[in-house]
């Protein structure tokens, strides 16, 4: 059981309930990529709508799947938890480890990606790098700060967040529906291939939009009623993100021509743009762009922060990463921050060509660690006939769920390329030295 409620706390400490619960999820999944999401799989034609339908049938199972384990593990940590219960302490961590690297270093991209649509609304910024800098910096601790005010404010500003980035999000993804002009779709298949080939090349681009699903089951101790709320959140949230994606992309596949869209910078602002005329959809594009990445922030910020707390707990994680207070770990968002900041300024002073990008293509890989032990961990349980996790008439159906969470994992894992699964071993075995300190640690403290 986790050791207090929120509302324990104080009044800065709040139990999220399922409007919140489930804001956390959509708003983690959908960062600032939709934003330029169809034009990068215009290239391969129509056919990435059906990538996207078969990613989405992957990425609700993963969800079913950790609305199972919430049921059976309601408590903060999600992965971690699930993979320690199922394989012990080290599976443990390394869930805990590779789930953390994934949340800093994708803060940092999160706000550095945050400066560019920034300097659309205010131009300065985009004109010297100290500016960038500072106002990427200045990007990741506002969300960092609403965190250590508490989870009152967290929730808050989530909620409002999401409603934000919605609403133009959705007057395109609706609205557009009515300008909607079949001769702009261009052809099925762009590319030539076949269509299994089409498919998995498409999804090799998508296949990261979905990272997030795990979000309510990492933030478990804090949402009301756990067993029952998580799941729900979960899938709620995901199939409310794939519902933006899939009708913002075809929106905007039939209101820019293929042609233009191939070419596009930034395809909402054209969609904008085709269904009421002017220039003024660059603007709204920008604002809502700001606003949806301030509030993924807002939402990775907590979660970076509740891994460690759960394996600190644990003896897995330094003890300073278990400093509560107002119901958010204090050390494990300043850590997080400060990792991210270091990273941000690194990547403006230094300049070296690729290496920001080869960091953020690692996370692509780390994140889902976790995401093939959880779905391991739900085998384990199935297979083991543990009676406290397993819901017997539910048995077969969970099954298939959890294959199917499995193996979209690992074609998560496919995606990520070669050289990210290769760098993303060695953060992983750069850890294990830590692990043995905390377990050395551990022995010696029980002797």
């Amino acid at each position: 059981m986790e050791e207090a409620t929120a509302e324990a706390a104080g009044p800065h400490a709040r139990r999220f309930g399922l409007p919140v619960a489930t804001c956390l999820v959509m708003g983690n999944i959908i960062g600032g990529g939709i934003f330029v999401l169809p034009a990068s799989v215009a290239p391969f034609g129509t056919i990435s709508l059906l990538a996207f339908g078969v990613l989405t049938v992957g990425a609700i199972a993963l969800a079913l799947v950790f609305g199972r384990l919430a049921e059976r593990l309601p408590q903060t940590g999600g992965p971690y938890v699930y993979a320690r219960a199922a394989f012990g302490d080290f599976a443990g961590f390394v869930a805990a480890w590779s789930y953390w690297i994934t949340t800093w270093v994708s803060n940092a991209a999160l706000a550095v990606a945050a400066v560019g649509y920034l300097a659309v609304l205010f131009p300065a910024v985009g004109q010297h790098k100290a500016a960038m800098c500072l106002a990427a910096l200045t990007v990741q601790w506002l969300p960092a700060l609403a965190n250590l005010a508490g989870t009152r404010y967290v929730g808050a500003v989530q909620l409002v967040s999401t409603v934000l980035k919605f609403a133009p999000l959705l007057l395109v993804a609706v609205g557009g529906l009515f300008f909607f002009d079949p001769a702009n779709l261009g052809p099925f298949r762009a590319t030539g291939q076949s269509p299994v080939g089409a498919v998995s090349a498409c999804a090799a681009i998508l296949l990261f939009s979905y990272l997030g699903v795990e979000s309510a089951a990492v933030s478990a101790g804090e949402v009301r009623d756990p067993a029952r709320n998580v799941g729900r959140a979960t899938v709620l949230g995901t199939a409310g993100a794939a519902l933006v994606y899939l009708l913002g992309t075809l929106a905007v596949f039939g209101l820019v021509a293929h042609d233009r869209l191939v070419a596009s910078q930034a395809p909402f602002t054209d969609a904008v743009n085709a269904m009421f005329g002017g220039t003024w959809g660059g603007t709204l594009v920008a604002c809502a762009a700001v606003v949806s990445m301030v509030g993924a922030l807002n939402g990775w910020t907590l979660l970076s922060a509740q891994t460690p707390y759960a394996a600190a707990k644990d003896g897995l994680f330094p003890k300073v990463f278990e400093t509560r207070k107002r119901g958010v770990p204090v050390a494990g968002v300043l850590v997080t921050a400060a990792l991210a900041s270091g990273l941000t300024v690194y990547n403006y002073a230094v300049g070296a060509d690729g290496v920001f990008e080869v960091l953020v293509l690692v996370t692509t890989f780390t994140a889902t660690v976790p995401y093939l032990l959880s779905a391991a961990a739900q085998v384990y349980f199935l297979l083991s006939g543990q009676s406290a996790r397993v819901h017997r008439g539910r048995l077969l159906r969970d099954g298939i769920l959890a294959v199917l969470a499995f193996g979209f994992s690992m074609w998560l894992v496919a995606g990520s390329g070669h050289a990210a699964v290769y760098q993303g071993v060695l953060f992983l075995f750069a850890g294990v030295l830590g692990y043995a300190a905390m377990s050395a640690r551990r022995q010696h403290a029980a002797a």
